[in-house]
């Protein structure tokens, strides 16, 4: 239980941390690109798309290192490939929770965990991809400066 309580609170931290940069980034990049509106808000999209899938692959590789020293295990699953973790992963990062895959035991308290943080972090990113909406959009429909006269 203490090996699991300690990866969740490490990757609870990692994809916090991880979420924050990316956001902190496109944050400071996005200003001083001369692009159209909507360009930058794929940027936007595709980054926060792309830190979510990074946290979700900690996540996976957490749980399969958990799975692989013996600290926890899945129903019915004698082996755990990675490819099976990153799905799970996925599932559970988003809430969707299929059921297919459930953990046993202590790793539930991960599964838990993922959950919550995912939710967390998917909410950040949509409030984030608000307000920048709200800044693509105003500064599209500002009308601009009139010109000087001589």
């Amino acid at each position: 239980m203490l090996s699991i309580s300690f990866a969740c609170t490490v990757l609870l931290l990692l994809s916090t941390l991880l979420h924050f940069e990316v956001l902190s980034a496109l944050s400071r990049l996005l200003p001083r690109l001369t692009m159209p509106s909507r360009f930058k808000l794929l940027l936007v999209i595709g980054g926060t798309f792309l830190a979510h899938f990074t946290e979700i692959f900690l996540y996976a590789l957490g749980l399969w290192g958990l799975v692989a020293i013996g600290a926890g295990s899945m129903v019915g699953m004698s082996h755990l490939s990675l490819s099976t973790a990153v799905y799970f992963s996925t599932e559970t990062y988003t809430s969707l929770g299929y059921g297919d895959l459930v953990p046993a035991g202590s790793l539930r308290l991960l599964a838990g965990s993922e959950t919550l943080n995912g939710l967390l972090l998917i909410g950040w990113s949509g409030s984030y991809l608000y307000i920048a909406m709200e800044r693509f959009w105003r500064d599209t429909t500002q009308p601009s400066p009139p010109p000087e006269s001589k």
